[in-house]
């Protein structure tokens, strides 16, 4: 029986279920340290930018409702808040509106700091929800691959053997542990998005601070 397991569970994929447990046990340690209990990043869960953290004015409630009844502000923000567009390109365009503002300058930035902030912390947000729900499906599909890991090998020591229904399960698990893998590098990647945000509402928020010099 013990050589009959061996060639049906070859080392590479022994190995890389001891991967995917030690995955799971990763996913479930990690978020019950951080509410919600279904947070799958490494990074502390914090659902919005801390505004007090770039900006020492006094309270921007009213411009947060105004700055969409000025069509300048509102094109602007539309265009250099995404990602793709250069931050230079970003910086250069903020500048290009202080000046233009005139004697209004403080105040039009003012407006379109506050959209800024609107908008990047509204993105952000919707990253972190997002990332909610890929921890809950990483969860489920870590649950899924353990509980399958275990009916492979309740299957092995049946007996007598069945070497058909063995040789399927162990495909349809080394597929369910690939796909596992994939996803669980995949939030390496995701998990930065919301402090990619938060770093570039950061760069153009000062390049405001400097143009109301």
């Amino acid at each position: 029986m013990r050589h009959y397991r061996t060639m049906l569970m070859p080392k590479k994929m022994a190995a890389r279920l001891s991967v995917l447990l030690a995955a799971a046990l990763w996913v479930g340690s990690t978020a019950a340290q951080t509410p919600p209990a279904d947070w799958p990043c490494k990074q502390v869960r914090v659902p919005e930018i801390a505004l007090g953290g770039v900006w020492t004015g006094p309270s921007l409630d009213k411009e947060r409702h105004d700055w969409r009844n000025d069509p300048a502000v509102v094109d602007l923000v539309a265009r250099i808040a995404p990602r793709r567009t250069p931050l230079e390109d970003a910086e250069n365009s903020i500048a290009d509106f202080a000046k233009a503002s005139g004697g209004d300058r403080k105040a039009r930035l003012t407006l379109l700091f506050a959209g800024l902030y609107e908008r990047m912390n509204d993105e952000r947000r919707e990253v972190v929800n997002g990332l909610d729900r890929f921890g809950r499906r990483l969860k489920d599909m870590a649950e899924k691959t353990r509980e399958e890991t275990q009916a492979f090998y309740d299957l092995q020591n049946r007996k007598p053997p069945e070497p058909e229904a063995i040789k399927k399960a162990a495909e349809a698990l080394q597929w369910r542990v690939r796909l596992f893998e994939e996803q669980r590098k995949m939030a390496t990647y995701v998990c930065e998005s919301p402090a990619l945000i938060e770093q570039r509402f950061g760069a153009l928020a000062r390049a405001i601070m400097t143009a109301m010099e």
